[in-house]
């Protein structure tokens, strides 16, 4: 694994810790796709570091348990302003 590969997969591990975000909104910090994201903590950090992979996976595991209900409020946001 190239040196720059495995310290974006550290960062973007250590960021999603810190910050709690979504792999979306980690993507978009980044600059890059939500599949590199996802490849980078799922499959790339657990050999770097197995103990921040662990971490990670927590959060995304809870991210998305809650995301039906990020989708619902969005939802209501967008009817809510077509409605004024």
């Amino acid at each position: 694994m190239q040196e720059h590969i495995k310290r974006r997969a550290l960062d973007i591990g250590n960021y999603i810790i810190e910050s709690s975000c979504t792999v979306r909104q980690t993507a978009q910090v980044f600059g890059v796709s939500k599949s590199t994201v996802h490849k980078d903590v799922t499959e790339r950090l657990p050999l770097i570091n197995s103990r921040l992979s662990s971490q990670v996976k927590h959060i995304l595991e809870s991210n998305k348990a809650e995301r039906h209900i990020r989708g619902g409020e969005a939802t209501k946001k967008k009817y809510m302003q077509n409605e004024e």
